[in-house]
C-alpha cells in the first residue's frame, strides 16, 4: 500500500489516495485502482485508472500509448503501394476494411475510376470482413462474464469464413489484397461458390448465439440496464459503429454518404438500432449485423454472378505519385467510423496521412461512463466497447 498526493490536491479529507495492489484501503482515503496494462478485458495493453469509493468508481481515466507505434510517422517514408502494408494492422480484426481506406484517398486524389468488378468485390469482402470482426467480439464479451461455450462458437464460424478470405488473398488476417485502383488480382476458379457455402453456413448456425447469450438470464442480469450511453454522450465523444447505434444514433456511412457498391445494396443494408444504449443493446446490436453483413454478402455475390468477365485494377506506372493537394476519405469501419487525411506534396511518398480510428474516440466515452458504476460492472462495460488497442495506439 502506498500513500500519494494526487494531481491538483487530491480527493477525500486527507488529499491523498491510496494506490492498492492488493489488499484495503484505509478510512477517508480513495482507491486507487489500475485495470491492465496487462488484464483479459483490455484485450491488449489498455490502463484504466480507477478512482473508487467503496464499491463504486468516483473517477475513471483511460490511459493509452503503452502500444504505439508511430504508424502515421512511418506512412511519411513509405510510398503508395508500402502504406497499405502499414495501414491494415492497426485494427487486426479489421484489417481489409483498413487497407480500403487508404486506397480510397489516395484514389480520389488521383480521380482515378475503379473497374466495377473490383468495386462488388471490394463490398464483398468488407462484408465478409466485418462478419469476422464482429464474431470475435460475439465470443470474447461472453467469454468476460463468464460463458466460455460461445467462444468455440465463434471462432468455429471465423474459421469457415477465414478459409475462404485466405483463398482468396493468402493471408488469414492481414490481406494486403487492395491495391490503389483495384485489387491485387482476380478470384480463383470456383471460389463463389465455395464463399457463398461459407456465408450459408454461418449465417444457418448464428442462433446459438441467441440460444446460448441472449437467452442465458444470468448474461441479461448483467448487461440490461448496466452502463447506459446517452445518444449526448455519443455526440460529444465522437463514439460511432455498433456502440452508437446501441444508443439510438441512427448514423451509418454506408447508407449516409454511400461509398464502393453500397449504393446499389440500399434494400438489402439494414442500420440496426437499439434506444436503451446499455451493454445488452450493444451486443445485439453486432449480432444482428453480423447477420445482415452476411445478407450482404450474399447479394454482392448474386451481383458478381451477373457481370461479365472484366480486369479488377488499373495499371499503374512503376513510381506512383499523387498530385499535391489534401483530401478526406472516411468508411464504416467494423467498430465504427474511420478518417483518413491525406495530405500530397506531389512526391511517391504521403506528406501527411493522418488516421482517425473508431477505437481511440469510443475508449474516450469511458471516462463520462464509468463513474457512478460499481466496479463488478466495469468488465460488462469495458467488453461491451468492442476496442482494439492497437487501433487506439495507431
Amino acid at each position: 500500500m502506498e500513500d500519494s498526493t494526487t494531481p491538483g490536491g487530491g480527493t477525500g479529507a486527507t488529499g491523498t489516495a491510496t494506490v492498492v495492489g492488493v489488499g484495503g484501503a484505509a478510512e477517508a482515503t480513495d482507491m486507487v485502482l489500475n485495470i491492465g496494462p496487462q488484464h483479459p478485458s483490455t484485450h491488449g495493453v489498455l490502463r484504466l485508472r480507477l478512482v473508487l469509493d467503496g464499491e463504486r468508481i468516483s473517477r475513471a481515466e483511460p490511459i493509452v500509448g503503452y502500444m504505439h507505434r508511430g504508424a502515421e510517422k512511418l506512412f511519411e517514408a513509405r510510398d503508395y503501394r508500402q502504406i497499405i502494408v502499414l495501414a491494415n494492422r492497426h485494427d487486426w480484426l479489421s484489417a481489409f476494411s483498413n487497407e480500403l481506406g487508404v486506397v480510397m484517398a489516395v484514389e480520389r486524389m488521383l480521380g482515378m475510376e475503379v473497374p466495377e468488378r473490383a468495386v462488388w468485390l471490394r463490398t464483398l469482402l468488407a462484408e465478409m470482413n466485418r462478419a469476422l470482426n464482429h464474431l470475435m467480439f460475439l465470443g470474447s464479451y461472453p467469454l468476460e462474464l463468464g460463458g466460455i461455450t460461445p467462444m468455440f462458437y465463434a471462432f468455429t464460424e471465423r474459421e469457415d469464413l477465414q478459409a475462404v478470405m485466405e483463398e482468396v488473398s493468402g493471408g488469414r488476417m492481414h490481406y494486403m489484397f487492395n491495391r490503389v485502383g483495384g485489387l491485387k488480382e482476380d478470384l480463383p476458379a470456383g471460389w463463389t461458390d465455395r464463399a457463398r457455402a461459407a456465408v450459408a453456413g454461418v449465417r444457418g448456425r448464428l442462433g446459438r448465439f441467441d440460444d446460448l447469450v441472449l437467452g442465458n438470464e444470468i448474461f441479461r442480469a448483467r448487461t440490461r440496464g448496466v452502463g447506459v450511453l446517452s445518444p449526448e454522450a455519443v455526440h460529444a465523444y465522437g463514439v460511432s459503429g455498433p456502440i452508437a447505434r446501441a444508443s439510438g444514433v441512427d448514423f451509418d456511412l454506408r447508407r449516409d454518404e454511400p461509398y464502393l457498391a453500397y449504393g446499389e445494396l440500399a434494400d438489402t443494408l439494414r442500420v440496426v438500432t437499439r434506444d436503451e444504449g446499455d451493454c445488452l443493446a450493444r451486443f445485439e446490436v453486432l449480432l444482428e449485423q453480423t447477420r445482415n453483413s452476411l445478407e450482404l454478402a450474399d447479394a454482392c455475390l448474386d451481383r458478381l454472378a451477373g457481370l461479365p468477365p472484366g480486369p479488377v485494377n488499373q495499371r499503374l506506372p512503376k513510381v506512383l505519385k499523387a498530385p499535391e493537394g489534401q483530401t478526406y476519405a472516411w468508411t464504416e469501419n467494423p467498430l465504427g467510423l474511420n478518417g483518413y487525411y491525406l495530405v500530397s506534396k506531389g512526391e511517391k511518398t504521403p506528406y501527411r496521412l493522418k488516421l482517425r480510428s473508431a477505437s481511440f474516440n469510443n475508449i474516450q466515452a469511458l471516462e463520462h461512463l464509468l463513474p457512478g458504476t460499481l466496479v463488478a460492472d466495469m468488465v460488462a462495460i469495458l467488453g461491451s466497447f468492442f476496442f482494439v488497442v492497437g487501433d487506439i495506439d495507431k
